[in-house]
């Protein structure tokens, strides 16, 4: 079972992270911290304490917008311990994640956080941390095979479902992917090299080590100086050198 810190300056987000994760059967104990310095004491006082220890600390829930001390500058600190407890990020702004996860987070929750989003954290959580407790723990939720024709997005603590053939094209962000549709855009934890293997038989294709591209949303090939690019709606897009005589043949045969 996880022993978690939450850390939040608004007391009651506070007060209802530390309540859903008390509420969790993978949570030991949970407890905390109103700001960075706070958690950051608390931490120090669990290493002391050791991995068993009663002080000690498995993950901690963290807040990235504080005064002084901010989130994302705490887990850059805990970078640098010997034995640093896992960070899911939960924050109101998705503008961080990828930071975050260059910063080795467990997940990034978005606020308002719903019990079933920081259930799956928590279980990412136990499942990184590799006990068979853990491992027993996480067996226990179902899981479901995705929706081919949707993938779920979320904003501002509500999960929708965008139709895969509303995407245009798809931006590499880290372990992060942009989905663009032409009524905005989605950030996702889900590699591009996964949603490649995913969509390649909906008609998306590589054409840059950071883009996947929709064929039938391709209006138009440039050629310009030896250099290769595609206008997918009102943004144009460089194709490598790679992968611009396979796009092209595809666009050939394309109905």
């Amino acid at each position: 079972m996880l022993r978690a810190l939450a850390v939040d300056d608004e007391r009651p987000t506070l007060e209802e992270l530390v309540y859903l994760l008390n509420a969790d059967p993978r949570i030991g104990t949970a407890e905390g911290a109103s700001d960075a310095t706070e958690a950051l004491r608390r931490i120090n006082r669990a290493l002391e304490s050791g991995p068993d220890g009663p002080d000690a600390i498995d993950v901690v829930f963290l807040d990235i917008q504080m005064p002084g001390l901010d989130g994302l500058d705490l887990a850059r600190l805990l970078t640098g311990f010997a034995r640093p407890p896992l960070v899911v990020f939960v924050t109101a702004h998705e503008d961080f994640a990828v930071q975050a996860f260059d910063l080795d987070a467990v997940d990034y929750v978005l606020k308002p956080v719903r019990r079933e989003r920081l259930a799956e954290a928590v279980r990412r959580a136990v499942e990184q941390r590799g006990t068979a407790a853990a491992t027993s723990a996480a067996a226990r939720i179902p899981v479901h095979e995705p929706d081919p024709d949707h993938i779920p997005v979320e904003l501002g603590g509500v999960t929708r479902f965008v139709p895969v053939d509303d995407i245009t094209h798809v931006e590499a962000r880290g372990d992060y992917a942009r989905l663009h549709t032409d009524r905005g855009s989605h950030l996702v934890r889900i590699p591009l090299s996964t949603l490649e293997e995913r969509w390649r038989a909906r008609g998306f294709v590589r054409i840059h080590r950071r883009h996947l591209v929709a064929l039938r949303h391709i209006g138009e090939l440039r050629l310009d100086a030896g250099t290769v690019s595609v206008l997918v709606g009102t943004e144009e897009l460089q194709v490598s050198r790679r992968h611009a005589r396979e796009l092209r043949d595809l666009l050939m045969r394309r109905p």
